[in-house]
């Protein structure tokens, strides 16, 4: 199997498809780059399938690299035959050359090993042929200075025979589907943990069982959990009885020998105990806890794209505010840029509760700094800090939201918010923050560990590997489906735009601050180390706003400018005519500009981006109005309803925020009549809805809810 086989396997696309993904990859061409602008060479693949052929092509040198260092360490030892060498070379999957592999593979000193050092491979031999007439008589022949008696003889034989068991291809195999298709998963409290706080989180599976297969990723995520805290064992078996009758069924051929057949019997049942059921019982939860990951990645994923491309409100002047009692609320102005312009603390809740001059100090920085929006952070006193906005006199209409500040707190304590306001404290860099997110969600949440938002389930409990490369590639998608200002963008933003990276973001700021506002992309070429390759890539993903150029601001690469200009010269058009004229464009054929440089799928994007130049994929920002009477869990009624908006989304259901502090619970069986397989078919992060109260647990601070009217 050659690797666009191996690949084809894993991607549903064309050989061709395939092989030029592959050789556009090994040119340093970025995924958002391939998917956007090299549609005709890769079949229209989107990021996703050029990411999964990526991913296959990495596997493959894995396993073809792992191939190579098992048939060298075999042919090593001498033991290589041409049976195994073909075996091995034939197989791609981990798990089976890993199983040839085993009875070859350098490791601790085993049982079998003493045995053989004491000369009882022969005996072993003898009793697996099941010939022998006289077991204790041929025992005894082999006692020496390392074995005093038939019985250590017979012990020494049974661990090389238990050895020999658990390296056999056909009984591992077999087995390992057994544990795939029949393996139970249960765990038990410990009891000397049953009364600890800690605990009651996972009371759920103080005596749990149930198939493997069946388990849900965010209740498996959840037991190893509960395992590693310390609160509760877990066990994954399958029927011993069968496993072991199924061996035996393998192994003994000539059950006419009582006494070797006894003795074939023990060790099969000590080579399960000991050797086999151990390391299949781990194998097989590794391999479940692997599916779990990835299901888990994929909320991660499908959320904070969701929330990435979050609506922004645009460039606004923002007045924004950190709620607070004691310490006060944390107010900032910042301009279209986001850039601050002011700070000040208020006090308008107890204990100081000084409303009046509170609200002369918002009236004054609203109209100081010409506001157009408020944001106020949705943690403590939120609800308490609107209602007091709300009630202020300004001298104009100004827009209320209510923002999510999960993470805030972190960036506030940060190198990149340090750097930015290096002479301010965390709670003015958290207000920051808090606007900037109204203004332009992706702009802001680019410079917070992923993990740090809130958005996910069991974050911290899956591989942090395959998280991150996930994550990373996500923000990636979202930052190059929308594009950057060139002349606002911070070096967090910059550093996921197409072939750019950390170093050349900080390049670009350090440029940008000496010399100014960028006028065209061509300039991007004077930027210290951003050669060729990478402008590029990264040309067509960053605007800029009232430039030299039109096709500046919009997703045009420049490698088309010239295109579109013999489009607009064959109309006997000016460019800037043609631009955003639905009609004019209607009337091109493309077919008429067909090359092997500009392919179909090339020219329909252009002509699509020529009617909408540099349109802005995500909505616009919304306000919800949440229900006045709510405060506090405490103010909840049982069967009203409310509005409310999704601010987590999960395999098991989502969370509703309905201006309170605790979310609800929205199960997947309460989202709507009928069965429902996967949450996002239903609802979006960030979605407005309706929700019922079905529960409200004051003790535990849950709620229930339900959008089934």
């Amino acid at each position: 199997m050659n690797q666009i086989q191996y690949i084809k396997n894993q991607v549903n696309v064309s050989d061709a498809s395939i092989k030029n993904t592959l050789e556009l990859l090994a040119q340093d061409c970025t995924i958002p780059f391939i998917a956007r602008y090299r549609k005709d060479k890769t079949g229209n693949l989107d990021e996703v399938q050029i990411e999964q052929i990526q991913k296959s092509a990495v596997q493959f040198d894995t396993i073809v690299k792992r191939k190579e260092a098992v048939l060298t360490s075999i042919e090593e030892q001498g033991q290589l035959t041409d049976f195994l060498k073909d075996k091995i070379q034939n197989s791609f999957d981990l798990v089976e050359i890993e199983d040839l592999y085993l009875p070859f593979k350098k490791k601790r000193k085993t049982k079998a090993d003493t045995a053989r050092e004491a000369g009882l491979e022969p005996l072993a031999k003898m009793i697996m042929s099941q010939n022998i007439e006289d077991l204790e008589y041929t025992a005894e022949r082999y006692l020496n200075s390392k074995v005093f008696s038939s019985e250590d003889a017979l012990q020494g034989a049974r661990d090389i025979i238990a050895e020999w068991i658990n390296e056999n291809i056909f009984v591992r195999k077999t087995l390992r589907r057994k544990f795939q298709r029949e393996a139970e998963i249960s765990t038990k409290v410990i009891k000397t943990k049953k009364d600890e706080d800690a605990a009651q989180k996972f009371e759920q599976y103080f005596d749990w069982q149930e198939p493997l297969y069946k388990v849900a990723s965010h209740r498996l995520l959840a037991m190893l959990r509960a395992t590693n805290e310390g609160f509760v064992r877990l066990n994954v078996s399958i029927d011993k009885e069968k496993a072991l009758n199924f061996i035996e069924e393998t192994i003994i051929k000539k059950p006419q020998h009582e006494e070797t057949t006894y003795q074939i019997k023990q060790a099969i049942a000590d080579g399960y105990k000991r050797l086999l059921e151990p390391a299949l019982s781990n194998e097989v939860l590794q391999e479940y806890k692997l599916k779990a990951d990835l299901q888990s990645i994929g909320v991660f994923s499908e959320n904070l794209t969701q929330l990435l491309l979050g609506a922004p409100l645009g460039e606004k002047r923002v007045l924004a505010i950190d709620p607070g009692y004691k310490t006060g609320c944390k107010v900032v102005c910042i301009d279209e840029n986001g850039n601050l312009l002011y700070n000040e603390t208020i006090f308008p809740h107890a204990p100081q509760k000084d409303i009046a001059m509170a609200t002369k100090k918002i009236r004054s920085m609203a109209n100081s700094y010409r506001i157009d929006a408020i944001a106020i952070g949705n943690g403590t006193a939120s609800r308490e800090t609107e209602f007091f906005i709300k009630k202020v006199a300004f001298d104009k209409p100004i827009q209320v939201f209510i923002v999510n500040e999960a993470g805030a707190s972190v960036y506030s304590a940060s190198k990149i918010a340090r750097d930015e306001f290096p002479t301010y404290d965390v709670t003015v860099r958290g207000a920051v923050s808090i606007g900037r997110r109204l203004q332009d969600p992706l702009a802001e949440l680019v410079k917070i560990d992923p993990k740090s938002i809130g958005v996910g389930q069991y974050q911290h409990d899956v591989d942090q590997t395959l998280l991150k490369q996930e994550l990373d590639n996500v923000v990636m998608r979202c930052v190059n489906k929308v594009g950057i200002n060139l002349n606002t963008a911070s070096k967090s933003l910059l550093s996921y735009v197409s072939g750019i990276g950390e170093k050349l973001a900080e390049n670009i700021v350090n440029y940008r601050t000496e010399n100014g506002a960028f006028t065209n992309r061509k300039e991007l070429k004077n930027v210290p180390r951003l050669g060729e390759k990478a402008y590029q890539q990264a040309v067509a993903f960053v605007r800029i706003v009232h430039g030299d150029l039109v096709f500046d601001n919009s997703a045009l690469h420049p490698e088309a400018y010239s295109l579109v200009e013999k489009m607009a010269k064959d109309l006997k058009v000016q460019v800037d005519q043609l631009i955003g004229n639905k009609d004019l464009i209607q009337k091109i054929d493309p077919s008429n500009y067909i090359s092997e440089t500009f392919g179909q799928h090339y020219i329909s994007d252009v002509l699509k981006e020529l009617e909408k130049p540099g349109l802005d994929p995500r909505k616009n920002a919304k306000i919800l109005e949440f229900d006045p009477s709510l405060k506090s869990i405490n103010d909840v009624e049982v069967g009203k309803v409310y509005n409310g908006i999704v601010n987590n989304i999960t395999n098991f259901g989502c969370f509703v925020d309905i201006g309170i502090k605790e979310s609800g619970l929205v199960h997947i069986s309460q989202l709507k009549e009928g069965f429902v397989s996967d949450v996002n078919e239903v609802v979006k992060l960030h979605q407005h809805v309706e929700v019922k109260v079905l529960e409200v647990d004051l003790q535990k601070k849950r709620l229930q809810l339900t959008m089934v009217m």
